[in-house]
């Protein structure tokens, strides 16, 4: 008898907005993988998740995950192979029968880390039991949180990291909404681009929707560099 892998979308950072479900199955595993993306950091993650269960007694598993823009078929040899321990790890857990919970911050659907070992755990067996549980997204929680709504009627939205390599012009031509994902590096590059599309004004800035030192700019003039955030988000509503 194999075990169940529970893929948990924990939510933004509020650990108020995790799903009963996920707060149910982690109680019930024995074993709980948590992304982190620093080799000598602590995970995000798991400190959520520690505030809305108690994770006491469980065999917590960390898995670096660098915060590189990158696809699963791009990686390089290194961040391969520590993906590749990641897997071997799950399988040999889940080969003893043993339930296992993997989790991550938002919702496991949308530019989700475990995404780069799905499919290496497929390929291993193809058999293998696996359920994703929505969360809550940064996207949703950022636009609550400013007091912002993304769709209404027909309204076309579209949701684009930022290091996006397209023209960002058309987008905000395009559709209504525009959703702009991990926004420090490129910060810069947006807010002239904004001011050239004259919807400079039409856009809010949100930092670490949900935490404690969540940051909330409606003038993005005012966004400061000390501001910037991996964990970001602008948008845009024409």
């Amino acid at each position: 008898m194999t075990g169940r892998l529970y893929v948990l979308g924990i939510g933004p950072g509020d650990p108020e907005l995790m799903t009963l479900k996920s707060v149910r199955i982690l109680g019930q595993v024995p074993t709980v993988f948590v992304p982190k993306g620093r080799e000598e950091g602590s995970s995000l993650a798991l400190s959520i998740a520690q505030k809305a269960a108690d994770l006491s007694g469980k065999e917590i598993i960390e898995a670096y995950f660098p915060m590189k823009k990158t696809r699963a078929s791009e990686a390089g040899d290194e961040l391969d192979l520590q993906w590749q321990d990641t897997v071997k790890a799950v399988m040999e857990r889940l080969g003893r029968g043993i339930d296992v919970a993997f989790i991550t911050l938002g919702d496991p659907t949308i530019y989700s880390t475990f995404f780069y070992l799905h499919n290496r755990l497929l390929e291993l067996d193809p058999a293998i039991s696996i359920e994703l549980v929505p969360g809550v997204s940064s996207i949703t929680a950022s636009a609550a949180r400013s007091g912002t709504y993304l769709g209404i009627a027909d309204d076309r939205v579209a949701i684009l990291p930022a290091n996006y390599t397209g023209d960002l012009h058309d987008v905000l031509m395009q559709f209504e909404t525009v959703v702009l994902m991990k926004v420090s590096k490129v910060f810069s590059n947006i807010v002239s681009t904004l001011k050239t599309a004259n919807l400079l004004d039409r856009a809010v800035y949100v930092a670490r929707a949900g935490m404690e030192d969540e940051k909330i700019v409606h003038d993005l003039r005012e966004v400061r560099e000390e501001d910037l955030n991996y964990f970001s988000i602008v948008i845009i509503r024409k």
